[in-house]
C-alpha cells in the first residue's frame, strides 16, 4: 500500500500558512491524493485542488495548473528527489510504498548464488527507495558485493528515473548485473539499454523475477528501425514540449539547423502532450523529433516516425555515415 508523507505536507501548511493549495502526481495516486485532500480541508479550511491531469515525474509539475487555481502551494506527491522544492512554491512529497521486498530478495540469491554474477548493482524507483540497505545485507549474507551508487542532480543514491540513470550508468564497469527493485519496466528497461548489462526486475507482488534483457533489445530494435525510417523523410517536424520541465527550445532549434544542413526540410509545432492523436492534425510531415520527454517516442507506437533526442542525434549520424552503436548509452536520454 502506498504511504504520502501527510506529516510533511502538514508541517508545511501549518509554517507557510497558504490560503489554498494544490496535489498533483501519478494517476495510480489519485485516491490517495483525494483522501490527504480531504483532510487538509477538515484541518485546515482552505480549498485543496487535486490536480487531474498526467503527472510524469518532476520534469511534468503542472505549476501552470496551480496558478490558475490560484494556489500558494503546490505538494508534488510520488515523484522522490535530492530536492525538497524546485521552487518557491513547489514542494516535493515522498510516496513510499510498504510492500517488503525480503522474499523475493531471497529467493532470487537462493537461485542465483551458483551463478556467474557476483557483483550486483542495486536500483530502484522513488516507491521502493527506504527498500535499498535491507535488500543489500539480504544478498551480502548470500555472499555477492553489491554496489549502490551515488547519486546526481535531482536522483539520490540508487535511484533512477525512466530517462535518467546515473546511480546505475556510473557503476556499471565494476559489477556483473543490475537488480531493479520493482514491478516497473519502464525503470527496469531503461538500464538494460543505458548499460547493457544483465538486469533483472525483482517483483515483491508476485513473488517472481525475471531477467528483462529480451524486452530491452526489442525496445532498441523498435528505436533503431524509427531511425532509419526517418532517414527517408523529406519533411520533418520538431516537436517542443510546453511542460515546464520539458521544454526545450534551444535543443529544438540546434537539431533544426543540423537537419536542414542536411537538406531536410522543417517545421516547429508545439505541445504539451504529444501523441498520436495531437500529431495527426499535421499534415505533410513524414517524420517527427520531439525534445520534451524521451520515453514518449521509446515507449508508444507511432503511425509516423517520432524521434526522442538521442534518435535524433542518431540519425543525424546515419545521414552522416557514421555509425550509431552507442547512441542510447547513456546517463541521460536528453
Amino acid at each position: 500500500m502506498i504511504s504520502i508523507d501527510e506529516d510533511k505536507i502538514f508541517e508545511v501548511i501549518r509554517k507557510r500558512k497558504p490560503a489554498s493549495i494544490a496535489l498533483n502526481g501519478p494517476e495510480a495516486l489519485f485516491p490517495k491524493m483525494q483522501e490527504t485532500g480531504k483532510k487538509i480541508m477538515e484541518l485546515f479550511d482552505i480549498p485543496a485542488y487535486i490536480i487531474g491531469d498526467t503527472c510524469w515525474g518532476s520534469c511534468d509539475l503542472n505549476t501552470h495548473a496551480a496558478d490558475m487555481l490560484g494556489a500558494d502551494l503546490l505538494f508534488n506527491i510520488g515523484h522522490t528527489i535530492s530536492m525538497e522544492t524546485l521552487d518557491k512554491k513547489v514542494i516535493m512529497i515522498n510516496a513510499y510504498d510498504d510492500v517488503k521486498f525480503d522474499t523475493i530478495v531471497e529467493k532470487f540469491a537462493k537461485e542465483m548464488r551458483n551463478r556467474e554474477y557476483k557483483t550486483l548493482g542495486i536500483v530502484t524507483d522513488s516507491q521502493h527507495l527506504d527498500q535499498l540497505q535491507s535488500s543489500r545485507k539480504i544478498l551480502e549474507n548470500h555472499g555477492f558485493k553489491i554496489v549502490i551508487g551515488d547519486g546526481k542532480g535531482q536522483l539520490n543514491g540508487g535511484q533512477v528515473f525512466g530517462c535518467e540513470f546515473y546511480p546505475a550508468y556510473n557503476i556499471q564497469k565494476r559489477i556483473d548485473a543490475f537488480v531493479f527493485l520493482g514491478q516497473s519496466i519502464f525503470h527496469s528497461v531503461s538500464i538494460a539499454m543505458s548499460t547493457e548489462k544483465p538486469t533483472f526486475m525483482l517483483d515483491p507482488y508476485f513473488n517472481e523475477f525475471h531477467q528483462i534483457n529480451d524486452k530491452a533489445r526489442t525496445m532498441e530494435k523498435k528505436a533503431i528501425l524509427s531511425i532509419y525510417k526517418a532517414q527517408e523523410a523529406k519533411k520533418i517536424g520538431i516537436v517542443i514540449g510546453l511542460k515546464e520541465g520539458q521544454f526545450a527550445k534551444i535543443k529544438a532549434l540546434n537539431l533544426k539547423k543540423s537537419l536542414e544542413a542536411l537538406e531536410k526540410e522543417i517545421q516547429l509545432f508545439a505541445l504539451t502532450e504529444i501523441t498520436e492523436e495531437r500529431l495527426r492534425n499535421f499534415k505533410g510531415i513524414d517524420a517527427f523529433v520531439q525534445v520534451a520527454c524521451p520515453r514518449i517516442a521509446i515507449d508508444n507506437h507511432f503511425s509516423r516516425p517520432l524521434l526522442s533526442v538521442p534518435q535524433a542525434e542518431a540519425l543525424i549520424k546515419v545521414l552522416k555515415n557514421e555509425p550509431i552503436d552507442d547512441f542510447l548509452r547513456l546517463r541521460h536520454w536528453l
